[in-house]
């Protein structure tokens, strides 16, 4: 089963949960995923893949966080609890983020490959690992992780 019908089917026990915030944000990927078919001059009830899908998500979770900076720079903690759980929902539809370390592990031994010894070439360097981590490594970690090799 495709992970965008594995979130459709999450709909309706979330409607009978009385569960507003899983609905919402069920109803906001959904319609982002229309949304994507009908940019991409598909019918409607054409199936994303599930890497179209995963973009999906991973672009509502970054507008989230952003979401969460701007409100907690404004003083509107009221706000950013409401996006923190969005948040957490749509965490449980992404795959199990690696942790710093096994970054790290990744980044060393893809410098040794690419024999990257300065900074000038630290964007392509950051962009390999990602391509390495196959979309299971946070973009900042990842950058993180770069920029303490080469510190």
């Amino acid at each position: 089963m495709s992970l965008q019908q594995t979130i459709k089917d999450q709909m309706k026990p979330a409607m009978i949960a009385k569960d507003a915030v899983r609905l919402g944000v069920i109803r906001g990927l959904m319609a982002a995923f229309t949304n994507d078919l009908v940019s991409k001059n598909k019918d409607t009830q054409d199936a994303l893949t599930d890497e179209e899908t995963m973009a999906i998500i991973k672009k509502a979770v970054k507008q989230r966080k952003d979401s969460i900076e701007q409100f907690t720079k404004g003083g509107r903690e009221d706000l950013a609890v409401d996006e923190k759980a969005e948040l957490a929902i749509l965490e449980t539809f992404l795959p199990k983020m690696m942790g710093q370390d096994e970054i790290r592990k990744i980044a060393e031994a893809l410098k040794v490959k690419m024999a990257v010894t300065d900074k000038a070439k630290m964007g392509q360097f950051i962009g390999a690992v990602m391509k390495e981590t196959k979309g299971q490594a946070d973009g900042m970690d990842v950058k993180t992780v770069v920029e303490s090799l080469f510190a």
